[in-house]
């Protein structure tokens, strides 16, 4: 019987898989016996391409930091860099929720995730940013992207009126409305918080650099209102 022109098994198909399952069940429902199975091989075949089941979750990480846009440090005054890469970075991992817990870990030894730590640093220190001041604004824009795309908070609330009739909450009488309009409140806050983080830090680059060029403007979009 002639061999298959291609392989059954590749790193780039586990990967494919591995995401698959992150994004539909959770990253607990990742094992090396059950992407074994929904790949139709044994499990031991995984290891040809894999030493552990860490380093699959660190290829499907590093495959989802890929999307992330980094050149803007290259081509953008450093403000308008940080909004650029902090969107991007954001609708990168909201597509894919259940592994922002494990991207939040930091980059450890992924090449991608390190070539992003590179760029933004780089960005920030060639912009005349202290290198701590450079690190913490690199720790600060993390939190806030990680933190946003975790969860949401309008899916929070729940649905129905009658929870916030009582004078115990006399100012959420609308909050019942918040999960219908998930993606307007969720995407609205989140840039309102990078617009007042990026302003807010211009305010700290004059006072530690004493150069007022890199004046951000304001170009943050409209939030989508997702109907």
């Amino acid at each position: 019987m002639p061999r298959p022109r291609q392989a059954l098994l590749t790193r780039q198909r586990i990967v494919d898989t591995a995401a698959e399952l992150i994004d539909a069940e959770g990253l607990e429902a990742v094992s090396t016996r059950r992407l074994a199975a929904q790949l139709g091989v044994r499990g031991p075949s995984l290891y040809n391409h894999f030493p552990n089941k860490d380093a699959i979750l660190d290829a499907v990480a590093d495959a989802i930091t890929a999307d992330v846009d980094i050149g803007c440090f290259a081509t953008h005054e450093w403000p308008e860099a940080l909004l650029i890469w902090g969107r991007s970075y954001r609708a990168a991992l909201a597509a894919h929720p259940h592994i922002v817990p494990y991207l939040a870990r930091g980059p450890g030894r992924r090449p991608r995730a390190l070539a992003m730590a590179d760029a933004v640093y780089g960005g920030l220190v060639r912009a005349g940013w202290p290198p701590a001041r450079a690190t913490h604004i690199g720790a600060l824009m993390r939190y806030l992207v990680a933190g946003s795309a975790l969860g949401s908070f309008a899916r929070g609330f729940a649905s129905d009126p009658a929870i916030y009739v009582s004078s115990d909450y006399p100012h959420l009488g609308q909050a019942h409305r918040l999960a219908a309009h998930q993606r307007e409140v969720d995407e609205g806050a989140f840039e309102l918080g990078l617009e007042a983080v990026i302003t807010g830090l211009q305010i700290t680059y004059e006072e530690v650099v004493g150069d007022t060029r890199h004046r951000f403007h304001g170009t943050a979009r409209s939030a989508p209102t997702g109907r």
